[in-house]
């Protein structure tokens, strides 16, 4: 197939829209076996290189490939597990005899509640989200992920908060309330501990939901042509699956930290019972993030051996769709777990019962993926590898950790163990057994494929029987620590309870464990220099990251392959060579430029070329400023703590001006193969548009959760509201509605005119929106001010003003969006058929407009009728 006028300027938008690609799709075999000369094959391998080349020197530090990043987001939460693991050594140190004065009372809070807070916000979803940037683009034969620099952003955000955070044990002042932070203990804290756990925290949050819309958006949209999603890779199941765990999980914590830190900062009594207010609000927003967290840990571990095992058995996994669907039923069940936790808080009996049988119910899901594993073992022929001793530890601590889960999923069992070392054996049984021991076995799986060289076989095996020994000696006798009485976070014990010699026991266990993550840490860092390349797929595997170039090249997948089969290097002959070859798609760069191929959602039938972008210093100064707007606060420093706000977006601003949306030169581009290419495209085609829809549904998340604490204090407190309590100005309320609503359709029209060639129109509704959008939040703002709402009074005008603060900070950010709209537009950056900014900001007021009008419901209606 061929059209004359592929490379014609559109004359409209319309004209535009109905283009689409074009030539031969699928390949045919015959194209597909068409020699390349190799003086050919050299210069668009040249061209690549250039295009993909990584900076060097202080330049290093701009680099936004994936490869790089993902080390560095590996390496640095590896660190943080190391420095997490060493304050549990001390604080086992401080436990090993009774009555022992190692540590105070104090510190060893500390370093309690900041060896779980780094364990898993610094460590278990951070490594995950780094391995997954590294290995995603190569398992799906992709170049890269679709925005790389937001991938950077995210990385400098995770590592000074993380620094922040962790560093703060240094200056004995971490926050010691436990990791769950739970009130009245931690907003009656006096020192700065809670601020920085809470906002610290709240910034390296930012950075998991960053990186878990990247992820998104790179399944659903990058992958290669021809891998309809059941044929992608498990781990890009378990990505997506995690990824919308993280998406759905995160962001009701994000509310609970902005309720926690308004009572902490001004004084608004969310969590104060004499003010109306109720501590377990926390509990319930900070748990339904807490107990999904243990799927989000656990799922990529399972995804690790999804890859792992098939590899070792040397056959496809048995029972794909339903792991997939296993895999599916885990991450939702794990949403209605949160009570499970909340047991001893005297719940109806109605609701433990529900939430004993949804915590029994997970198992299910759980066990079919690791009997599918056990079945494609045992139909094939394995070859012992090293990570599977990894695996097959894992499986064994992990099924350990499941037992015992099963027995405190049962109330009155849990009445009897709760808050003792029994909860704390089998937390570590869980989490260690489902998340570190696949990691280090992943790792050993993967290294060659990320360095070109393989670590010690004899280490590698000393490392597991160390670390697998001393873990069953640390933690084992801590079920029967627990079911003797000693509860969990005191810092010393009487010596007449029968507790020493088990603490003791633990103690020496504990350092084990410490000398074979050390062999590992050893093993992972050491010079090999000297050390010969490996093979190129040393493992014999049929996936596409082992086509990698050895040694390596930057630019990805040298061309993007047409896949047929769920493990092509096995059951597609010469994809590799052809590869290689620059056969497939996109096998040259002669505009010099870093591309990579879009596909359809399902099908992945190719839809777009699009332009990633490439390095710059840009996402390291907006990490820095957005880590400044949210660290000074915790010193009571706001004025620069707002310029840094403000240089942060317009740094944000200035990144996604130069290097987003480009008016491209050629609206068409041959990509290989016959076939012809958009690329530039608006709307649900569009990577952006998928990463506005992503990020949005996490915060709608964020807003129910503040909606959640309203109907909650409604149901658990007879004085919400209070009688004779001032209630918003209905009027007012009434005009932000309507002004909202005004804004979100002037927007929604002036996309509409602005792609039908109406430019004049359009610009006039996109200065008219920002102004509604304005009036609408001084006019929520008034709603409460006016009729004399004391937030500070009880916890009924202290929610009704969350709700306020909550909804005009995403009505300014609309209105920002609005008027950079505006200003392409004047600029020429934004023409009726290139658009995609408009479209993403109308899609962000579709949430918007919705939100700002069940707020004014929210404030102005809704207390009337409690």
């Amino acid at each position: 197939m061929t059209d004359s006028s592929l490379h014609d300027p559109p004359r409209s938008a319309a004209e535009l829209d109905e283009r689409q690609p074009q030539g031969q799709w699928p390949p045919s075999e015959e194209m597909l076996a068409e020699p390349v000369p190799s003086d050919i094959q050299e210069a668009s391998k040249e061209r690549l290189r250039a295009a993909w080349k990584t900076p060097t020197g202080i330049r290093y530090l701009s680099a936004v490939n994936n490869s790089v990043i993902g080390k560095w987001y590996s390496l640095t939460a590896f660190g943080f597990m190391l420095a997490a693991g060493v304050l549990a050594l001390l604080m086992r140190v401080q436990l090993a005899v009774p009555e022992n004065d190692f540590l105070s009372s104090d510190r060893f809070n500390q370093f309690f509640t900041m060896h779980g807070s780094a364990m898993m916000f610094l460590f278990a979803v951070p490594m995950f989200e780094a391995i997954s940037i590294l290995l995603l683009p190569a398992m799906l034969g992709s170049r890269d992920m679709p925005f790389p620099r937001l991938s950077a952003y995210g990385y400098w955000c995770f590592l000074i908060g993380g620094v922040f955070v962790l560093g703060s044990v240094l200056f004995d002042a971490a926050p010691s309330s436990g990791w769950f932070m739970y009130p009245p203990l931690a907003t009656e804290d006096e020192g700065v501990g809670s601020d920085i756990w809470l906002l610290g925290l709240s910034f390296i949050e930012i950075a998991s939901i960053a990186a878990a819309v990247e992820l998104i958006v790179g399944v659903i949209k990058c992958r290669p042509p021809g891998m309809r999603i059941n044929l992608m890779p498990l781990y890009g199941w378990y990505v997506l699956v995690v990824g919308g765990m993280i998406l759905f999980a995160f962001p009701p914590l994000i509310a609970g930290d902005l309720l926690f830190e308004l009572e902490r900062s001004l004084n608004w009594p969310f969590f104060d019972p004499e003010r109306g207010g109720d501590p377990l609000l926390w509990q319930h927003l900070f748990w339904i993030f807490g107990h999904p967290e243990v799927y989000i840990i656990f799922l990529p571990s399972i995804a690790i051996a999804s890859m792992v095992v098939p590899t070792a058995a040397g056959r496809p996994i048995v029972g794909y769709s339903w792991i997939v669907l296993s895999a599916v039923g885990t991450g939702f069940i794990s949403f209605g777990l949160w009570v499970h936790h909340m047991f001893t808080t005297g719940l109806p009996a109605i609701s433990l019962g529900f939430f004993s049988a949804a915590s029994e119910a997970v198992v299910i899901p759980t066990g079919v993926q690791i009997f599918a594993f056990i079945a494609t073992l045992m139909v094939g022929r394995v070859t012992v590898i090293l990570p599977t001793l990894w695996i097959a530890g894992a499986v064994a601590i992990f099924t350990a950790g499941g037992l015992t889960g099963v027995m405190v999923a049962l109330a009155p069992f849990d009445w009897q163990v709760h808050d003792t070392y029994f909860i704390v054996a089998h937390l570590h049984y869980t989490l260690f057994g489902g998340m570190v021991f696949p990691i280090i076995g992943g790792i050993y799986y993967f290294y060659p494929f990320i360095t070109k060289k393989k670590m010690s076989e004899r280490l590698g095996r000393w490392s597991f029987w160390v670390t697998f020994i001393g873990f069953n000696v640390c933690f084992l006798p801590m079920h029967l620590t627990g079911l003797l009485g000693m509860p969990r976070r005191v810092w010393t014990y009487p010596g007449d309870l029968g507790w020493d010699w088990l603490n003791m026991i633990s103690t020496v266990g504990s350092f084990v464990i410490a000398a074979g993550i050390l062999i590992f840490a050893w093993d992972l860092l050491r010079p090999k220099g000297r050390q010969t390349l490996t093979e190129r797929n040393p493992w014999n595997a049929g996936t596409l990251e082992w086509s990698h170039d050895v040694p390596t090249e930057a630019w990805g997948a040298r061309s993007v392959p047409f896949v047929t089969s769920r493990y092509p290097l096995w059951d597609q002959p010469e994809i590799v060579e052809r590869m290689d070859a620059g056969r497939f798609y996109l096998g040259d760069a002669p505009e010099g430029r870093r591309e990579t191929l879009i596909t359809s959602a399902v099908d992945a039938i190719p839809q777009l070329v699009v332009r990633v972008t490439g390095p710059a210093w840009c996402t390291l100064v907006a990490a820095a400023f957005t880590g400044g707007a949210f660290i000074l606060p915790t010193f009571g420093i706001y004025g620069p703590a707002i310029v840094c706000g403000v240089l942060a977006i317009a740094t944000v601003i200035w990144w996604l001006w130069t290097a987003t949306a480009i008016i491209p030169d050629k609206v068409m581009k041959d990509v290989g193969l016959g076939l012809t290419l958009p690329t530039y495209v608006s709307g649900p085609k569009a990577p952006g548009w998928w990463a506005i829809f992503i990020t949005m549904l996490g915060d709608a998340t964020a807003f129910a959760g503040l909606i959640f604490g309203v109907f909650f204090f409604w149901t658990a407190r007879p004085d919400f509201p209070p009688d004779g309590a001032a209630h918003a100005s209905a009027a007012l309320t009434t005009t932000a509605g309507v002004l909202l609503a005004g804004t979100w359709l002037s927007t929604w029209f002036a996309r509409g005119l602005h792609r039908a060639g109406h430019v004049t129109i359009a610009r006039a509704l996109l200065i008219a929106a920002p102004i509604m959008a304005s009036g609408g939040a001084a006019s929520l703002i008034g709603a409460v001010w006016f009729p004399g709402l004391q937030p500070a009074t009880h916890a009924y005008p202290a929610m009704m003003c969350a709700l306020v603060v909550w909804s005009v900070a995403h009505i300014l950010c609309g209105a920002i969006m609005q008027g950079y709209c505006l200003a392409r537009s004047l600029a020429g950056r934004m023409l009726p058929e290139f658009d995609a900014d408009l479209w993403n900001t109308t899609l962000y007021w579709h949430f918007q407009g919705v939100s700002g009008i069940v707020t004014s419901l929210m404030i102005g209606l809704v207390p009337r009728v409690m």
